[in-house]
């Protein structure tokens, strides 16, 4: 067991509490109701994500039925919810068990990434063959479809993140790509002329106008951007950000997170932050370059596009780049299904290092 710790990379559990400790002292000043139960979610996910690395994942890796069995596990849990689960926040994207609350969508994107990791991984797959290509295409929509019903239409564009991340990795041809960004398109058309509520074409259209409606649909991202504009390289000082102390800014432990942590801790943090992430990154994609079998590079690969994705949507809608998704900050955001499931990627990575 000792030797198995010694053979942990170190470093990425150094950046993964750093980013969580960050969160922390974050929810401690804006929302201390939320600290203690941050604390629960981090010691539970840190606990189970031990017990992965101890598990021999590999010996079941080699089966397909395991991995495919997670993924049906995964649409089972989305149906559920589709169809039993309680509206929360006007999504039905929950089960709730007692006090706890799950987001299937979460346990989704680890199975999603499990299948690919497999599909991708075979030998002389071929994914330059539409039949391929098509296959794979399935895999997505399945889970895709039923996350935006619920309707959570942003943890729907990560898991088509990761699946045209796959895609490009993978060699596909550019005629079937092009195919493909047609295809895209069309449905993206229908998707906003038919599916999309108002209050979503309402975000969109505000991220192109950016000074429309300052106090309506752009008000989250404008109070992000005097929260961060207004720390200065220092800061306000733990518990003096008055944009996330006096309400100002909504989703203060979620959404906007990335704001008040830089509001009270200042500019040069919010670097620190973003640097700590990419060191994150960098020893993902060092482990999966190193692993001596091809699921564990595309475990490392599906990690890495689930978690830049996520942190490029979450930070950059806080700046005012992106339009706002509802995606957390991996590891930094409040949210015990996040935690959970970015610990458990974790701890796989650490298998395969």
């Amino acid at each position: 067991m000792l030797s198995l710790v010694r053979q942990l990379d170190w470093k990425l559990n150094f950046a993964v509490l750093f980013l969580i400790a960050a969160g922390l002292v974050t929810l401690v000043s804006s929302r201390p109701d939320l600290f203690w139960k941050q604390i629960a979610f981090a010691i539970a996910g840190i606990i189970i994500a031990t017990a992965f690395v101890f598990f021999n994942w590999q010996s079941y890796a080699n089966y397909r039925g395991a991995i495919f069995g997670l993924y049906a596990v995964s649409i089972l849990f989305l149906i559920i919810a589709e169809f039993f689960a309680p509206s929360i926040r006007g999504t039905r994207g929950w089960l709730i068990f007692g006090d706890i609350h799950f987001q299937v969508s979460e346990f989704a994107k680890l199975a999603l990434i499990a299948v690919f990791a497999k599909f991708f991984s075979r030998k002389n797959i071929g994914i330059a063959k539409f039949s391929n290509l098509f296959s794979s295409f399935i895999y997505f929509l399945i889970p895709a479809g039923f996350v935006a019903l619920q309707p959570d239409f942003g943890s729907a564009l990560v898991l088509f993140c990761v699946w045209f991340g796959f895609l490009l990795v993978s060699g596909i041809k550019y005629r079937h790509l092009i195919v493909a960004v047609i295809i895209f398109s069309i449905l993206g058309g229908a998707i906003w002329s038919s599916v999309l509520e108002n209050y979503q074409k309402d975000r969109i259209i505000g991220f192109i106008f950016s000074e429309m409606d300052p106090l309506g649909v752009n008000y989250n991202v404008i109070q992000a951007k005097i929260a961060i504009g207004s720390a200065g390289l220092f800061g306000k000082g733990f518990g003096q950000g008055s944009q996330a102390q006096l309400g100002f800014l909504p989703e203060a432990s979620t959404d906007f997170i990335f704001a008040a942590f830089v509001e009270e801790w200042g500019i040069l943090a919010g670097l620190l932050l973003i640097f700590v992430f990419a060191f994150l990154i960098l020893r993902i994609i060092r482990i999966g370059l190193d692993a001596d079998n091809n699921f564990g590079r595309f475990i490392c690969l599906g990690a890495v596009i689930l978690f830049v994705v996520q942190f490029v949507f979450n930070i950059g809608s806080n700046l005012g780049l992106t339009p706002v998704i509802g995606v957390t900050f991996p590891f930094l955001s409040y949210g015990g299904s996040s935690l959970l499931t970015n610990l458990i990627f974790v701890s796989i990575i650490q298998s395969v290092f």
